[in-house]
């Protein structure tokens, strides 16, 4: 479904991507794991369009995003979301206006249509309701925890039901309950939207929990990637420390389906 090519990208003389290879497949997460500045997150912004490449290319089903044209490439957009860091809400907006906003503007991915205000109401409802925010409509981002505003977020990607998820260090700053809610929504959210998940995170315990495969970044390509149980056996100084941090056995996702 997503196929990186020679991706290279640097900013001023400091080089991020230098010949990035990656094919991501349809239907699994997809865990990146790496050093801090390696260039996670600018790889997450290139999937969906934010950064263009220096050189190389993302094709998202065979198409090159990295050279359309703002109409056409509105079209292949449209299908993903992103979970930002700190979850992105705009602070003007209470939590319905927030998990509403892409519907508001914008026509149904799936219909094809305007959706009617009373249809977008019961959607943010129903996303709500999947994240255990029910009854938080009324609230402004302000007066949310910071895990509240991460499952706002998930939220959010749930009511208008994009293919392609992409989460920028969904568990960074919360403590470990939080944390774990935060992996479970992300799996049950894959389940309920049936997409493709591409996770950055530094949190070994999380990666190993939410992942179908595990791809290791370091100086600006993949090194390495494998299924999340054979990640840890692989001979790397980086994936050993990874090893050592465990704070526990995880459950390896193909043990379990979170509804």
């Amino acid at each position: 479904m997503i196929k990186i090519k020679n991706l290279y990208k640097k900013f001023g003389k400091i080089k991020v991507l230098n010949g990035l290879n990656l094919e991501i497949e349809k239907g699994e997460i997809l865990v990146i794991l790496g050093r801090s500045g390696e260039g996670k997150s600018v790889l997450l912004r290139h999937i969906i369009g934010l950064e263009k490449p220096d050189d190389g290319y993302v094709k998202i089903d065979k198409v090159n995003i990295s050279d359309l044209k703002e109409k056409e490439f509105y079209e292949i957009v449209k299908n993903m979301g992103m979970l930002f860091q700190g979850a992105a809400l705009f602070d003007s907006l209470n939590v319905e206006e927030n998990i509403g906003f892409y519907l508001n503007h914008n026509k149904d991915t799936k219909t094809k249509r305007k959706l009617k205000k009373d249809e977008i109401k019961k959607r943010v409802k129903e996303a709500l309701k999947m994240v255990d925010l029910e009854n938080t409509e009324e609230k402004m981002p302000s007066d949310l925890s910071g895990g509240m505003k991460k499952r706002a977020g998930i939220a959010r990607l749930i009511s208008y039901r994009p293919k392609i998820l992409l989460y920028d260090e969904p568990t960074t700053g919360l403590d470990p309950i939080t944390a774990n809610q935060i992996n479970e929504l992300i799996i049950k959210t894959q389940n309920e939207l049936k997409g493709t998940s591409v996770v950055v995170t530094h949190d070994i315990n999380s990666a190993l929990y939410i992942s179908d495969r595990l791809a290791l970044l370091e100086n600006g390509k993949i090194s390495h990637i494998d299924t999340s149980k054979k990640f840890l056996d692989i001979d790397n100084p980086i994936i050993s420390f990874l090893k050592r941090s465990l704070t526990h056995h995880p459950c390896i996702r193909g043990k379990k389906d979170v509804r």
